[in-house]
């Protein structure tokens, strides 16, 4: 299995220990099987938490494409200057480099001209790939994405449009009223669910399901424009991309299968505009974006909404939403005992299969992995479930792998990978040493621990 790494903290954060030592780490990488790079966002994070430019816009750039460009800002040019070198080193290695998100910033067309901003997008990909020549492409992060959480968390809401949904719903001749009136008989219904109801048709397939959640036509037309906006948003980023002056390629991270129905995210539909599909495997619990979390969040809902429904209810209506069964799960108390093994020969194994028998073209595909603690705030995955998620996935017939650490790599993690994708990793004080994980020999290495361990004393 070849693996990439998503290099993100260390460059926003601008990690000393890292920068000083990127050429060690990147040989290690090497012999670990790292084949790749992933780069993002291309900002520095300030002391006061605000983030500037990783490069200078070019006025030039945007004005060709008819929108303004975005204001001057301050600049960190000896920064920059090194950002340059590491990327300029990991292209000499022959690692395909591709930049995680198009930066934000600069004017737009007007939404009824453009409603999906695609120029905008257009004009900023064309900045920055002018910025980095090292770079293949971009990587967009859900692209199309709808909201899948039943209630409000991180930031939206499965039964809302948000002003600017609304406003691109109508420009694109949507009716407007139709779609509330679908959305409010669902959220209706979705609170007036019994056990009787749930007992009998929740095992019953699809055809029970559109009783027990009694989808009528209005539901159907508001799933149906979340559906098709969402292709409409990657076909705007397959145009934008197109714009540039240099072949761009393109990648997506959509939320991995289970969720793609409802998020709008239909991988047999993704492959004519992406180059790269990157499957989230998410899994951990609490936080956000994980599968655990999520679920145990629809359980939790449902529960609240409908006093009389028991959690073997619930979660009889996540199997009958999502044709999704945890293994060994029949309440939330059992969520917090762990993965098990048939978790991961089951579930991620499938995941994984339906991702690529969706896709088809292999070579599209590379399973984005992480293992929960940041940005997703969720609880630590530990090495074993790390180990269970890769192995089903090769199984599977993966053969690429993308791992986002959270935030640098540790030593278990790396130990992991490097034995699953190339030479196994051999604990050196004096090589390469996973900058997450605690040395009292190298100063910079476990500061958080040690300052706990010297207040204990």
């Amino acid at each position: 299995m070849e693996s990439w790494v998503f290099l993100h903290f260390p460059i926003e954060r601008w990690v000393e220990r890292w920068i000083d030592n990127y050429e060690q780490i990147f040989d290690a990488w090497e012999d670990g099987g790292v084949r790749g790079l992933a780069v993002g966002r291309m900002q520095f994070v300030q002391e006061d938490g605000s983030t500037i430019r990783s490069f200078a816009p070019d006025p030039k750039v945007y004005e060709s494409f008819g929108v303004t460009p975005p204001p001057p800002e301050r600049r960190e040019p000896e920064k920059e200057k090194k950002l340059q070198e590491i990327l300029d080193n990991a292209a000499a290695r022959g690692w395909p480099i591709l930049i995680f998100d198009v930066p934000g910033g600069g004017g737009a067309r007007p939404p009824e001209e453009d409603p999906y901003g695609e120029v905008r997008l257009a004009a900023a990909a064309q900045d920055l790939l002018n910025a980095y020549p090292q770079a293949r492409g971009v990587i967009m992060d859900g692209p199309g994405e709808q909201h899948y959480e039943l209630a409000w968390h991180h930031g939206g809401e499965l039964f809302e449009i948000r002003p600017h949904e609304h406003q691109r719903f109508g420009h694109l001749g949507y009716d407007l009223d139709r779609l509330e009136r679908g959305i409010a008989h669902l959220r209706q219904r979705f609170r007036s669910l019994t056990p009787d109801l749930v007992r009998y048709h929740a095992p019953g397939g699809t055809l029970a399901g559109l009783h027990l959640f009694d989808i009528n036509e209005d539901a159907l037309y508001w799933l149906r424009a979340r559906q098709q906006t969402a292709l409409g948003v990657m076909g705007a980023m397959r145009q934008a991309v197109e714009r540039v002056d240099r072949k761009v390629e393109l990648g997506g991270i959509p939320r991995i299968t289970t969720f793609s129905s409802l998020t709008g995210q239909n991988y047999q539909q993704m492959g004519q505009y992406f180059d790269y599909i990157f499957p989230k495997h998410y899994y951990w619990h609490r936080g956000f974006d994980g599968m655990y979390g999520t679920i145990a969040r629809w359980v939790q809902k449902f529960a609240e909404w409908n006093a009389s429904l028991t959690e073997a209810d619930c979660f009889q209506l996540i199997e009958s939403l999502f044709g999704l069964r945890l293994p060994g799960v029949n309440s939330l108390l059992d969520m917090e005992m762990g993965f098990s093994q048939e978790f991961f020969s089951e579930v991620v194994y499938n995941e994984t299969r339906r991702a690529l028998e969706a896709i088809k073209e292999i070579d599209k595909v590379i399973f984005w992995v992480s293992t929960g603690r940041e940005p997703h705030a969720g609880d630590a995955m530990i090495a074993r479930d790390l180990q269970g998620i890769l192995q089903a996935s090769k199984d599977a017939g993966a053969q690429r792998i993308l791992f986002h650490p959270d935030p640098e790599l540790g030593a278990p993690e790396w130990h992991v990978l490097a034995s699953m994708c190339g030479n196994a990793w051999r604990e050196d004080a004096k090589a390469y040493w996973p900058a997450d994980t605690w040395r009292e020999d190298v100063e910079g290495y476990g500061t958080t621990f040690r300052a706990a361990k010297s207040k204990k004393h």
